[in-house]
Formats: C-alpha cells, sequence, structure tokens
C-alpha cells in the first residue's frame, strides 16, 4: 500500500474505507460480512476508514470490529459532526460523545465538520461556539485532525477553506467534476496551503462505471492497458500528487483486494499522454448527452445578481449524464442550500454572462429553462425548508 502524509507527516494510505455502504442484513448491517471487510482491506495496509453520524448503523459496527480486533491504535478513524443538527454549543458535545460511545473510542483521528455547502454554515457553528470547543477538544488529544466535507461551489469553498487553520478537507472529484464542486482549482488551493485532501465519490457513486455509455465501454475494453472503467477512475486521482487519499465504499472482499491492488500500483504521474486522452475521449462521449455545452471556465461570473450559472448547468447536464433524481439532489446540495440564494429566478436578464460566454451559450434562455427541470414545484418546497432548517438563527447558551 502507498502513502501520502498529513499535514503534520503521518501516513495515510492512498486508498481510504468508505463506510457508508455496508451491506445489510435485514433491516441492520451484517457485520460479520463487513468485518471480512474491513480486515482484509486492514491487512492490506488501508489505515483510514471514514464514517458519519448520519450514516445508519456505520459508527457502531466500525467501532465493534475495531474493538474485536484490537486495531484501534494502527488505523485513523474520521467521522463528522452533523453540523446541520446543531442548533446551540451544548450539542455539539452531545453528539460528540455520543460518536466516541459508538465507536468505543475515547479520540477521533480526523474529525469533520460534515457536508458544508456554503461559508454561512461554517459561520453558523462558530455563532455557537464551536472555535472554543475545538480548541478544547485538540487540547485534549479528543480530536487530532480538525477538516470539513464539502459539497458546493467551488468560490464558497474557497473562502471556508481560508477562513480556518484546517488540517485536512474532504471534497467530491473525479474527472468528471474537475470545473464542479471544489474542483481542481480547489484541490489545487488546498495543496498549496499543506492541506490534506480526501476525495469522495471517485466514481460518482458508481456510476463511471454502472452507466457509462456503450461507445465508452468499448474504447476501454479495447485499450492496450486493460483497465477497467473503475481502475481508470481511481487512477486519474492517484495520478495527481495533491490527492491525499480516495475513499471507496467496498462491500465485498474482491472489491478490496482489486482496490488495494490498484493503489499499490498509481504512483503520481504515472499516466502518459496516451492514458490522458483516452480519459478525454470518455469524458466527450460521456458529455455528448448533455443538455448545456458548459465547459465550467466561469468567464460569465460573477452574475450582477447572484446567479450561479455554471453550478445551475452542471446540474442541469447531470439530470441527462446520470438521470433526473441525481442532477436534482446535486442541485439541492451544491446550489440550492447556499446562504445567499443564487437561483435562476434572480436573472434580470442583462446579458452580461453572455458577452463573455467563449461557448455562445444563450444563457438567459438556458437557465430558465434548466430552472423549470431542476426546481419543480416539490423540490422548491423542499429546498425552501431545508434552507430555513440550516440557515435558522444559532444559539450560544451561558
Amino acid at each position: 500500500m502507498q502513502y501520502r502524509k498529513d499535514k503534520y507527516g503521518n501516513d495515510i494510505s492512498v486508498l481510504g474505507y468508505g463506510c457508508m455502504r455496508f451491506t445489510k442484513k435485514g433491516n441492520s448491517i451484517d457485520l460479520d460480512k463487513a468485518e471480512k471487510e474491513i480486515m482484509a482491506a486492514f491487512n492490506a495496509g488501508v489505515n483510514y476508514y471514514d464514517t458519519a453520524y448520519i450514516y445508519p448503523g456505520s459508527e457502531v459496527a466500525l467501532g465493534e470490529i475495531v474493538a474485536r480486533n484490537n486495531i484501534r491504535s494502527k488505523i485513523n478513524i474520521a467521522t463528522k459532526l452533523p453540523q446541520y443538527m446543531i442548533k446551540t454549543d451544548k450539542a455539539v458535545e452531545k453528539y460528540f460523545n455520543e460518536q466516541l460511545s459508538r465507536l468505543k473510542t475515547d479520540y477521533i483521528d480526523y474529525y469533520l465538520m460534515h457536508m458544508l455547502t456554503d461559508i454561512g454554515m461554517w459561520e453558523k457553528l462558530k455563532q455557537v461556539g464551536i472555535l472554543d470547543w475545538i480548541k478544547e477538544k485538540k487540547k485534549s488529544g479528543a480530536i487530532r485532525n480538525l477538516g470539513f466535507s464539502y459539497h458546493g461551489n467551488t468560490e464558497n469553498f474557497l473562502k471556508i477553506l481560508n477562513d480556518y487553520d484546517w488540517d485536512f478537507c474532504q471534497i467530491q472529484y473525479n474527472y468528471m467534476d474537475e470545473v464542479s464542486q471544489a474542483g481542481v482549482k480547489g484541490l489545487k488551493a488546498a495543496a498549496e496551503k499543506g492541506i490534506p485532501v480526501i476525495i469522495m465519490e471517485p466514481l460518482r457513486g458508481g456510476k463511471l462505471v454502472n452507466m457509462l455509455p456503450d461507445k465508452a465501454k468499448k474504447l476501454i475494453s479495447e485499450d492496450k492497458r486493460g483497465y477497467t472503467a473503475a481502475e481508470w477512475a481511481f487512477r486519474w486521482l492517484w495520478n495527481q500528487p495533491e490527492v491525499t487519499c480516495v475513499l471507496s465504499g467496498m462491500n465485498t472482499v474482491e472489491m478490496v483486494d482489486e482496490n488495494c491492488h490498484i493503489a499499490d500500483a498509481a504512483l503520481p504521474g504515472h499516466l502518459n499522454e496516451d492514458d490522458m486522452e483516452l480519459i478525454g475521449k470518455i469524458k466527450a462521449i460521456i458529455k455528448e448527452r448533455e443538455k448545456v455545452g458548459c465547459t465550467g471556465c466561469r468567464y460569465c461570473m460573477p452574475c450582477p445578481k447572484g446567479v450561479d450559472i455554471p453550478g445551475i448547468f452542471s446540474c442541469y447536464n447531470a439530470m441527462y449524464i446520470e438521470n433526473k433524481k441525481d442532477g436534482r439532489f446535486q442541485y439541492a446540495q451544491a446550489v440550492g442550500l447556499t446562504k445567499d440564494p443564487v437561483f435562476a429566478s434572480q436573472c434580470v436578464k442583462c446579458g452580461k454572462c453572455e458577452q463573455h460566454c467563449p461557448q455562445g451559450i444563450p444563457i438567459r434562455e438556458k437557465i430558465k429553462e434548466a430552472d423549470k427541470k431542476l426546481r419543480p414545484l416539490h423540490y422548491k418546497i423542499g429546498i425552501a425548508i431545508a434552507r430555513k432548517y440550516m440557515f435558522r438563527k444559532a444559539k450560544k447558551k451561558k
């Protein structure tokens, strides 16, 4: 297994175990099966295990497996504070102590503020006294590294990244997300600050394997390398030295073995020009399904009224590259849940964006079309309720 360094020079395996997708047995996790998979990864050198408060049964299962096998001191556990459920300072302590109990441990190696989508969410946590709480937990050793996981646009990622002395961060990133979410710009910005970057959704939830167009599958099968679709996606990530660790939700021993084998071989810079050209062709085939030819260059930004034009188009295209449900979910996360509204309905048709678009996209027409598809009535209601809940006023109790 290869390892890359965290902020303090400690080794993190380049492959991390994502514990969100353990196999279920009835209504609960199949603990014996999960144990075999976890221990196969551990024996292959994987030392980073990622879970979260809201993953049903995951923290408890991981804690039990680690305790059974007496490996706590030999691995890194990463879990996440459900910041969207926090209203008071007392809630922070409550959730953290519950997580320690679930995980059968008295410290967390890598603790994240879960699913920040906007600087406003981090500001709300600061209002309830999170900075003093973090300082105390780090001083006591209960938290060894503090970070955040992120779904949102690049601008908000950079604001959060620069607002605190983070120890690490976690972003959605893959060869189809280079210019969406935090993107390559966010990845490089974190690396320049010496902040390790953990990657989630390397396969877009399996879609870069299971939902590839036939033309792309044929291209992969005919290539002399003999790599699978998943292997191309993983190797593209590990080819970049700025990537510290790639999470994979492995739920068979065979998957563990395959991913560990790839992780052991994929060194930074190992892909050549022909390899990158093949990945470019795969991306082009996938993009044939797009509704708008937006490249995410952001020359159209900033919009005078705050509309997130590239973010909206990215989610609109996802409805047709993947499926409608996924595109709308991405929209709710990355566009709908920003503190300051960035909806297409704010457009006043000034046309400034179209003057700068290298692709000549009729942006005013297309964002209206996209908004109609991305925000049917029930989504408008759902997003409005979620925004009210997530950005409600925080209270700090004395």
